[in-house]
């Protein structure tokens, strides 16, 4: 076995009984265990709970003599990748190693990016040394470990999402999906069938079932983005969600049950909403179990030179620019600003001074430039009275066209089939659209 292996281009380790085995478990990395059925000592199925016990995570491929159903299930029950009888037929074996192989290494990898996408949203990736803040690190990691239900409140750009995704994975749910729903971009008649599916036939263009975002999160979590735009027909379903953690699809009538944390986040005074009737009370409750209330940039200035140099850092690195710090002139301009738009309006200046900048150190003149950039839109369309009207018209719908588009790729990070959804426009056609201004979705994608 081990010349056919080695010959296949392996490297193999050999010992002479079970223990000197977990021995080379423990100290080197290993892609695949061959361990027989029988053995002097321990034998191949208590191997196997052994290494269970020890955390050892490797495929096992059983050989037997014997060649038993019973034995051959055993092992299976006990998480064996395969087995094998005696006499071996080295093609198969080749066959079966290979494939274990390769299911440890796309294990290994599922593993690196759960480590790294946990790192990314870990309590240091939320950046922030004053008091109202440090005060909201605190709650977050206490209510992390929870199953809470929780509503994140502030401006736009505040950082709602990064303290759900936050929440989300540095909790035991981490490993499981996190599904993020844009409540106000789904058109209100798609937004129960987004939510909570629908069966095949529910209606016109239903041509066949769909599994909703609830569905998609079971076991994981689901946040619900600008939840304060629902619908009063949807906000009475999602109460059940809720209460019974159960639903149906639209158009079924069996009951699906759901094992979802809900985390919700908005900018509306829902209070205020409540008592307009735009918004149930008893779902506000519901939802208003855990506040987290993040204040806008402008309340809290200490802030700014730290996220400064946070995405400093990070755009210096994406963009293999050589810029280390800020000049104290241009830091001074950053902190004076009201920032409307928050710690995204913020990014964004940053990003773009980043690119603008020649030196190694971001200069006022350059921060100062980015501060005053006005995206291109319809009310800044110049108007040239010795072009035909016609003409003029087709210009503006095409840069009005243009920012729509980028808007919603923006917003939807990349993900055309939702930006698509959003605008009303169909896939195809926005794909068209997409290559007719050169508009490229690797631009908007996140990392």
């Amino acid at each position: 076995m081990e010349a056919n292996l080695v010959r296949e281009g392996y490297e193999v380790k050999t010992a002479r009984d079970a223990t000197t085995a977990l021995q080379i478990l423990q100290q080197d990395q290993v892609s695949t265990v061959i361990v027989d059925y029988l053995m002097p000592g321990m034998n191949g199925i208590e191997m196997i709970q052994r290494m269970k016990e020890m955390q050892l995570d490797v495929p096992v491929i059983v050989v037997t003599a014997y060649g038993t159903i019973e034995q051959a299930v055993q092992a299976m029950k006990l998480g064996a990748f395969n087995y094998l009888t005696k006499p071996i037929n080295y093609d198969e074996l080749i066959s079966i190693v290979k494939k274990a192989v390769e299911q440890h290494a796309l294990a290994l990898e599922v593993q690196r990016l759960r480590q790294e996408i946990t790192s990314q949203y870990g309590f240091d990736q939320i950046v922030g040394q004053n008091q109202k803040m440090q005060e909201i690190f605190s709650l977050v990691r206490d209510v992390a470990e929870t199953d809470a239900t929780v509503l994140i409140r502030g401006e736009t750009g505040t950082g709602k999402e990064l303290i759900a995704r936050a929440l989300h994975f540095n909790s035991p749910r981490k490993n499981k999906p996190f599904v993020r729903v844009n409540c106000p971009a789904i058109a209100e008649t798609l937004l129960e069938s987004e939510l909570f599916g629908h069966e095949k036939g529910a209606f016109t263009g239903a041509i066949k079932t769909r599994i909703g975002r609830f569905e998609q999160a079971d076991g994981g979590t689901i946040f619900l983005d600008e939840v304060g735009d629902l619908p009063l027909r949807i906000q009475s379903k999602l109460l059940r969600v809720l209460q019974e953690k159960e639903f149906e699809r639209v158009g079924g009538n069996k009951t699906i049950k759901v094992d979802v944390r809900i985390i919700s986040a908005t900018n509306k005074d829902l209070e205020a909403e409540v008592q307009a009737g735009n918004f149930r009370q008893d779902l506000f409750y519901r939802l208003n179990v855990v506040p987290i209330v993040v204040p806008p940039l402008r309340e809290r200035p200490d802030d700014i030179p730290l996220l400064a140099m946070h995405f400093l850092k990070k755009y210096a690195r994406r963009f293999n620019k050589p810029v280390h710090e800020i000049s104290p002139e241009g830091m001074a301009l950053l902190v004076e600003q009201p920032w409307p738009g928050n710690v995204r309006q913020l990014e964004n200046v940053i990003e773009r001074a980043i690119i603008l900048e020649k030196s190694e150190q971001l200069q006022r003149d350059t921060l100062l430039r980015c501060l005053e950039y006005k995206p291109t839109n319809l009310y800044s369309f110049p108007i040239n009275a010795r072009k035909p009207l016609k003409e003029l018209k087709e210009q503006l719908i095409e840069n009005f066209e243009k920012e729509y588009i980028i808007t919603l790729l923006k917003e939807f990070k990349g993900n055309i089939s939702a930006a698509a959804r959003a605008s009303g426009i169909h896939y195809k056609n926005f794909y068209e659209k997409m290559r007719k201004y050169n508009i490229r979705r690797g631009d908007y994608q996140e990392e």
